[in-house]
């Protein structure tokens, strides 16, 4: 596969330009700054927003803090992720459990073909489970148990740049039946709850190679905490689009 190198656009200056409805996906839009432009109905959504020291200033205003203490308010548990002792994963994958539980009935209540259905170019409910399967083969069965072959079938990368994560003759190109995919969901999810209910406190602090770059380190409680950001940010997705799909609420 040809890979092409996206145009570099940084340290540009637009002015008097219009942007409106522009979409922007994959892209860096790090310490851009926006002044005196009109920003109604402007939509940014970022998984990495409240990694690390991040900060995003509207008006003079670090907004960062208040989205945080909104999406806990909003997902229950969702404040757990951040465990750091084996009881505290314990709870937190508790909470996970019976909140993806509660959104699975939602989504089989609704009209037939609901979950395959994509908002946006977005994926299906059922994709976004086939995804978490992957991750849990990733984080759990790749690199926290270093089994050889650690991916089901039904599971489905992110994007090209996962390739080297996983063997390809692992990945299904057909698309399964969705029983299929909540079986093997129930399973990874089995895998998770099975783990840490053994999990020692010394155990949290070993090292295993990060299973995209090898040379690099991970503790065993680093990727469970990456498995519990898949979990909670996927959930956000797939409630932002069921919301859509439900008719209450709105797609851009």
């Amino acid at each position: 596969m040809t890979h092409h190198e996206p145009e570099v656009l940084r340290d540009r200056t637009f002015r008097g330009r219009s942007l409106r409805g522009s979409r922007f996906v994959g892209c860096d839009l790090g310490d851009v700054v926006v002044r005196g432009s009109d920003l109604a109905g402007m939509e940014l959504d970022s998984p990495w927003l409240l990694e690390g020291d991040g900060v995003l200033l509207v008006n003079g205003v670090d907004v960062v803090p208040l989205v945080e203490a909104e999406l806990s308010r909003r997902f229950p548990g969702r404040e757990l992720r951040t465990a750091e002792d084996p009881d505290g994963l314990r709870e937190a994958w508790a909470a996970l459990e019976r909140t993806w539980a509660a959104t699975l009935d939602r989504a089989r209540a609704m009209p037939h073909g609901t979950l395959d259905d994509s908002v946006d170019g977005e994926w299906s409910f059922a994709q976004t489970l086939r995804h978490l399967v992957m991750a849990t083969d990733t984080w759990l069965g790749r690199a926290i148990l270093q089994r050889e072959a650690p991916f089901h079938p039904v599971g489905l990368a992110h994007d090209d740049s996962d390739s080297d994560a996983y063997s390809n003759d692992d990945v299904s190109a057909e698309t399964p039946a969705f029983e299929e995919v909540l079986e093997a969901r129930h399973e990874r999810q089995a895998m998770v709850r099975d783990f840490i209910a053994t999990v020692t406190s010394e155990a949290l602090g070993e090292t295993r190679p990060n299973p995209h770059a090898p040379e690099h380190g991970e503790t065993v409680l680093s990727c469970l905490r990456t498995i519990l950001e898949e979990e909670w940010e996927h959930h956000r997705y797939a409630v932002r689009d069921l919301d859509v799909l439900s008719g209450s609420g709105s797609a851009k």
